[in-house]
């Protein structure tokens, strides 16, 4: 799956264009590398993504093409 899609499926950003604009200005990280927005994850990849206000950093657990809102949390898990 692409890190825009999963971004925006996890309702970790809330649009997938906002995604792809993060992952276009450098601030989508991928296992320490910066990826662009097509770029493929995968189960157990460590992502961080950069606010100005500071960092999110979380592991992905499982890629699924669509969840409820209830159900987004369980794909992935907060990092320190």
């Amino acid at each position: 799956m692409r890190i825009d899609k999963f971004l925006k499926v996890s309702r970790i950003l809330k649009r997938r264009a906002v995604a792809q604009e993060a992952a276009n200005a450098g601030k989508i990280f991928v296992n320490g590398r910066e990826v662009k927005p097509a770029y493929r994850l995968k189960a157990g990849d460590v992502v961080e993504v950069r606010f100005a206000s500071g960092a999110l950093k979380f592991r992905v657990l499982q890629l699924k093409e669509t969840v409820k809102k209830d159900e987004a949390a369980e794909l992935y898990e907060i990092v320190p």
